[in-house]
């Protein structure tokens, strides 16, 4: 007679591991943009899980890894995935995904909430008290992009200028971290700001774009300008690296690099007026 397995195991008794799928993801460093799998990670403010992915029209975003009733989101913040790539709009389905930005608790919502979504982010905020209370979640700063217009530059979402492009900083200038992977196979903790390398400037250059005639000419905005640096130094930057895992040979990057294109009318909370001062650029030791 043969014995009955038990629940949840296989037939020699040994336990079923349910694995869970894992998004796919672009390899933005390939010609070829072969599929690879994804990066899930969590949030750093609220300690929930979520899905990056590569966006279509500009660096990634992280999605809520659960898909939801086309019903319940509002347009504006309907996302579908074709080809490991995020598309900013419905794919005509019944379902679709939701950037993280718009459930998370500790952050402001960027789109009108359904009644839906509201119970949604409640969870998740008491999920979070949960973690904080519990002490298995330390809460960082409040998210980048929060700094009012009045604050310096450097207090939120900085733009950088290098490789002749105007990127906006994930965040501060000391608080962006470097994307390599270290022996232990965890994300490199030094910041990809360092003494020992040449230091950037402040400048107040023209907020203009290349792309749009309706930009702002005559307005000047602050700036950290990295154009004179030596080309492998923007390189660096561009890769947000550190020196160390820049002068390392074969180490992958356990994050994707998050930088994006800076336009004046779409992220014209970020533009600012006047330089910091003092300006935090870093200096050689002596």
């Amino acid at each position: 007679m043969r014995p009955t397995p038990l629940p949840g195991c296989r037939r020699d008794g040994s336990p079923r591991v349910a694995h869970r799928p894992r998004p796919v993801r672009v390899a933005s460093s390939s010609p070829s943009r072969p599929l690879r799998t994804g990066h899930s990670t969590r949030c750093r403010h609220c300690g929930h899980r979520i899905d990056l992915y590569q966006r279509s029209d500009r660096g990634p975003i992280a999605l809520h890894p659960a898909e939801l009733a086309v019903a319940h989101v509002p347009e504006a913040c309907r996302w579908h995935l074709s080809g490991g790539l995020a598309h900013p709009h419905g794919d005509g389905s019944a379902w679709c995904r939701i950037p993280h930005a718009v459930l998370c608790p500790a952050r402001t919502p960027t789109c009108p909430l359904s009644p839906f979504l509201e119970d949604a982010r409640r969870d998740l905020a008491v999920r979070t008290r949960r973690l904080i209370d519990t002490g298995a979640l330390t809460p960082a700063p409040a998210p980048a992009g929060t700094a009012s217009p009045e604050d310096p530059p450097h207090a939120g979402r900085p733009v950088v200028q290098f490789l002749l492009v105007r990127y906006l900083a994930p965040g501060p200038l000391d608080g962006i971290r470097c994307v390599a992977q270290t022996r232990h196979r965890h994300r490199c903790t030094r910041p990809v700001l360092a003494q020992e390398r040449p230091p950037g400037r402040w400048r107040l250059l023209p907020a203009g774009s290349r792309r749009s005639q309706l930009a702002l000419p005559d307005t000047l905005m602050a700036v950290f300008d990295l154009s004179h640096l030596p080309h492998a130094e923007q390189r660096r930057w561009r890769a947000q690296r550190c020196p160390t895992h820049t002068a390392t040979l074969g180490a992958a990057d356990l994050a994707l690099a998050a930088w994006q294109v800076f336009d004046p009318l779409l992220h014209a909370e970020h533009i600012h007026t006047r330089l910091p001062h003092p300006a935090p650029c870093h200096r050689r030791k002596a």
